[in-house]
């Protein structure tokens, strides 16, 4: 059973307001993000799929699958898609302590680095738990902290195909930020709606760009 929300509500917004949950536009513009990559059985095939579509996105990288598959961490670089950090090895801020959770977001910058490429700083906690203090150091490092506006919930099981499209599809506006999860994991439900997502909206004039500020 879900209990986040597919659409991020406006008074979470409102809670958290220095945290970017989407983009304040007039023009048809949409933000694919994928988190927990790069790994091979999935980021080239999203890659693929974008560069057909004409489509920029941001990537979540965790930074022990950038070292572990660094061609593929290359890849993204190469067709100009924007790069986020997603920690080193995917933590819970909940559980873990301030001290730790700043380390594993440095650890993970290196990697990014180590790849010679400039990071935008840009950073999503994994689960999307992140204590304030946490936050708050984050962003004294300069670090912007990435949420969304729609989850498409295609890691979770219990959804079908046809739900997972729907919850994009059904909730996404101009500047919606959108999370969908380049892993195993989300693979079955994540390769049937994300060709719809871009054929759907590509259709209605809206252009797909990475997040930059």
């Amino acid at each position: 059973m879900k209990i986040t929300p597919v659409k991020t509500p406006l008074v979470a917004k409102k809670m958290f307001p220095n945290y970017v949950w989407d983009i304040q536009t007039n023009t048809k513009d949409l933000y694919l993000s994928f988190d927990d990559g790069p790994i091979p059985e999935i980021t080239n095939w999203t890659l693929d799929l974008l560069k057909h579509y004409n489509a920029k996105a941001t990537f979540f990288c965790i930074g022990a699958n950038i070292e572990k598959h660094p061609d593929i961490f290359q890849n993204i670089i190469k067709d100009g898609h924007a790069i986020g950090n997603h920690t080193q090895h995917h933590v819970k801020g909940w559980k873990t302590k301030t001290k730790a959770y700043i380390t594993e977001v440095l650890e993970a910058e290196k990697q990014i680095e180590l790849q010679q490429f400039k990071s935008s700083l840009l950073f999503r906690p994994p689960y999307g738990q992140i204590k304030p203090k946490q936050g708050k150091k984050l962003m004294a490092l300069d670090y912007k902290i990435i949420m969304w506006d729609v989850l498409s919930f295609d890691w979770q099981k219990e959804i079908s195909e046809d739900d997972c499209l729907n919850n994009v599809i059904s909730k996404s506006k101009e500047g919606s930020i959108i999370v969908f999860h380049d892993s195993v994991k989300a693979s079955k439900n994540m390769m049937y709606a994300l060709p719809k997502v871009l054929e759907y909206f590509s259709k209605a004039g809206f252009e797909f760009k990475s997040l930059s500020f």
